[in-house]
């Protein structure tokens, strides 16, 4: 099925203009709304992020960890603009909660051998046109040749979305399965993938969790707290007047506001699961959550303005044809003493 791109531009201008298809799961304890894939009144239809396991909301004690960092959308933002009190989104930015994105050396599978009107993979999108000879661009709208064959399965407390897609013109497939669960008895979701390579080629990939943190909409400051297991450093110099390290722990020392950045690669991991272990705290509201995964981390980074905290923690992979790679992320929400 072919998407044309002034079909997505249209479509994207307001994400709040119909009711994306969702999901709710719940366990008793926390109650989760996720956004299911559709390709014409989907929340999310661009063409950067996996389109599966889009978390709109989680409640737990009253608290909503996740929900939009962006107030409005339009179809000409290249990744998202200040207008004023507004913070305007682009389509292919515009999206919520811990979502993922696949890259291979910086650029989407395929894409830098592939010709001028040729195709190219992005993992839990499908399968993208490339218009020219411009360099690869994760905020650029790409055509969709072919989203392959979604398939989702829901429970009261899990949501699985399965993704098939092959390409013949690339050599490129796979077969992509995620599973979002709710912890039976606890504050707690797993995040569980599965990527087959049923393609000809091998998929060489980096994956990372963009983990778009919105609690409560409380703006980005000295409330929160994030630590790390590792005695880290960054790999550019911390403005003083903005955050700084203490010990193990990432703290901002002012509120964030107007067009404040702070952004910080973290260095001093090892090379085990261990070290993929992040503890973000909120003094303010009294809530904290904890990320960890069952694999080392690749490269981790932090991205932050006024209305958005977010980590970004990087998972390698490298799966012949025929293969498979698996990897699964917890999260524990929980209330400070």
């Amino acid at each position: 099925m072919r998407i044309p791109l002034y079909a997505l531009l249209v479509l994207s201008v307001n994400v709040y203009a119909q009711n994306p298809p969702e999901a709710e799961i719940s366990n008793g304890t926390i109650h989760a709304k996720i956004y299911l894939p559709d390709a014409k009144i989907g929340f999310y239809r661009g063409t950067r992020f996996d389109w599966s396991g889009v978390v709109n909301s989680l409640k737990f004690k009253g608290h909503d960890y996740y929900g939009p960092w962006f107030t409005k959308t339009a179809p000409d933002v290249h990744d998202f603009v200040y207008a004023g009190p507004e913070i305007v989104a682009g389509p292919c930015s515009a999206i919520t909660g811990p979502v993922e994105e696949f890259s291979t050396n910086g650029k989407a599978l395929g894409y830098q051998e592939a010709k001028a009107g040729g195709t190219f993979l992005k993992i839990g999108i499908g399968v993208l046109r490339k218009p020219d000879q411009a360099d690869y661009d994760n905020y650029r709208l790409y055509e969709i040749v072919d989203p392959g064959k979604w398939t989702i399965h829901k429970k009261a407390d899990s949501i699985e979305f399965i993704q098939e897609v092959l390409d013949p013109l690339s050599g490129y497939g796979y077969r992509y399965t995620k599973t979002v669960s709710l912890v039976a008895g606890k504050p707690g979701m797993l995040i569980e993938h599965r990527l087959k390579n049923i393609g000809r080629r091998s998929i060489e990939s980096d994956v990372y969790d963009h983990n778009f943190l919105v609690l409560d909409k409380q703006p980005t400051g000295p409330n929160f707290e994030i630590r790390l297991p590792f005695d880290f450093s960054a790999k550019e110099a911390i403005a003083p007047k903005m955050a700084e390290k203490r010990g193990h722990a990432f703290v901002y020392r002012k509120l964030l506001q107007d067009k404040d950045t702070v952004a910080v690669t973290f260095q001093g991991y090892g090379a085990t699961p261990a070290d993929y272990n992040i503890t973000i705290d909120n003094r303010k509201v009294g809530v904290g959550m904890n990320i960890s995964c069952d694999r080392p981390l690749a490269h981790l980074s932090l991205w932050s303005i006024r209305s958005v905290l977010a980590m970004e923690p990087y998972v390698k992979m490298s799966i012949d044809p025929g293969q498979d790679f698996t990897w699964t992320y917890t999260y524990s929400y929980y209330g400070l003493p």
